[in-house]
């Protein structure tokens, strides 16, 4: 399952992505379950690096506001 880790995420997807790569004969149902996997680890990872990008840019407002006040 997905997590808030994001390098947990893409093992996972590694993980996945190999399964496919090393199938001669993809079972079908065993196949879609690891599709919807990947979906739900993709769209976790895609939210935690929103709430990276989100703290970069408080930190960046922070470091703007100290040299502003600074000066």
């Amino acid at each position: 399952m997905a997590t808030d880790n994001l390098k947990e995420n893409l093992k996972k997807l590694s993980v996945i992505s190999d399964w496919f790569d090393n199938q001669q004969e993809i079972d079908v149902e065993e196949g879609i379950s690891k599709v919807k996997e990947a979906a739900e680890l993709i769209k976790a990872s895609k939210a935690r690096l929103k709430a990276i990008e989100n703290q970069f840019e408080e930190i960046k407002k922070e470091i703007t506001n100290e040299i502003e006040t600074d000066q």
